[in-house]
């Protein structure tokens, strides 16, 4: 693999670890896929998620050091882990039957068409009341896409936002459900693509930029409101919506 100790690379990749830490201790997880674009300046997207693999692990313990079980929405996550688990299995075995260019272009026009709904019909979080066969559908359907397209938060935010959670229950929620999906899939991840010795360094070398996004992100949900807080979640999914219609009609 060609990813070493270039000073180009090991700066952008560092910056992109602490975008993607940043936004997990700001919101939670399931945004990540915003930083992610920055690797793509310097290597291909196989290796971005090989290298990645082990860092979202790293970011996500950082991070629940946060986000503690008082913050957990365990009525919700008693149906999302389990549905989880299943929706990547899925995933997995149909990753050689479905084109994940088409499934990250649906997933982006549904969470787009979701985001703007928000938006047109006054941008206020209306509480509603939560549903088992919702949280299971958004689990799977989060899990399934996390291995297909590299984007597990769109549908467990349209099933999550709604509920109206505490901004705090949201982001812990978030993080404990991806902290979960991304320890199941690092195994495949670096089963599938072996990093190199440079690989391993440079993963090392980005290591202090966890901490310090996260803490900065954290340090940010402290101070924005509620009503503001879920107006930036809301916009952040339309740049994930847009993010992934753009890769899936590009092929990235």
């Amino acid at each position: 693999m060609s990813v070493g100790f270039d000073p180009v690379i090991a700066s952008v990749t560092i910056a992109a670890v602490f975008l993607i830490s940043f936004m997990k201790g700001a919101f939670g997880g399931g945004f990540a896929i915003v930083g992610i674009p920055l690797l793509a300046l310097v290597m291909d997207p196989i290796e971005a998620g090989a290298l990645l693999a082990p860092l979202f692990v790293a970011m996500d313990l950082v991070a629940l050091r946060f986000w503690s079980p008082a913050t957990w929405s365990k009525p919700d996550l008693k149906v999302l882990l389990p549905a989880l688990v299943v929706g990547i299995a899925l995933g997995t075995w149909l990753l050689g039957v479905l084109d994940p260019g088409y499934v990250a272009i649906l997933i982006g026009l549904l969470t787009l068409v979701f985001a703007i709904r928000w938006f047109l019909g006054g941008g206020q979080p209306k509480p509603r009341a939560r549903s088992v066969l919702k949280a299971a559908v958004a689990g799977t359907a989060s899990g399934m896409t996390t291995m297909l397209a590299h984007s597990g938060g769109p549908p467990l935010a349209i099933y999550l936002l709604p509920l109206g959670l505490p901004k705090n229950v949201y982001a812990g929620t978030t993080s404990l459900f991806f902290t979960a999906g991304n320890l199941i899939k690092a195994v495949p991840w670096l089963w599938i693509w072996a990093l190199s010795v440079q690989q391993w360094g440079l993963m090392a070398l980005c290591l202090p930029a966890i901490p310090a996004g996260v803490w900065a992100g954290w340090r940010l949900h402290e101070r924005l409101d509620q009503v503001l807080l879920y107006r930036i979640l809301y916009a952040l999914l339309v740049v994930v919506a847009l993010k992934l219609i753009w890769d899936g009609a590009s092929g990235g």
